[in-house]
């Protein structure tokens, strides 16, 4: 059952380009980890897109963020589990949250991504 956070439901094929996105961006642009650096991408509108893990507990650790990324214009997205997104940052442990705010060579990708994300909306 998708969280209450979660505003639309995201398929296999598009989180897992967006994983591989993550994956490039660490390698060779700039990834936010955690949901306290994501919010704070945000605000200052450096993130050109934020990844939210949809098995996050209690919910209200990043319930706050779709609608931070609506009000700055920034696009979002959901990965099913905070594991995965933890993995793609380069992180030993799970992860909530991370913003993208360099992609790096993964640019075109992304450009890709956020068009599928506004399809699914």
């Amino acid at each position: 059952m998708p969280s209450a956070y979660m505003k639309f439901d995201v398929p296999k094929e598009l989180s897992d380009k967006v994983l591989q996105i993550i994956e490039m961006a660490r390698n060779t642009g700039k990834v936010r980890k955690g949901t306290n650096e994501a919010t704070k991408s945000i605000e200052r509108s450096e993130a050109q897109l934020v990844v939210i893990a949809g098995d996050v507990e209690p919910e209200e650790i990043v319930m706050h963020l779709p609608a931070l990324c609506e009000e700055k214009k920034i696009p979002y997205v959901y990965i099913p589990s905070k594991l995965e997104l933890g993995r793609a940052a380069g992180l030993d442990v799970p992860s909530a949250a991370i913003a993208i705010a360099d992609p790096g060579e993964g640019k075109q990708q992304l450009k890709e991504v956020i068009k599928g994300i506004e399809a699914v909306k």
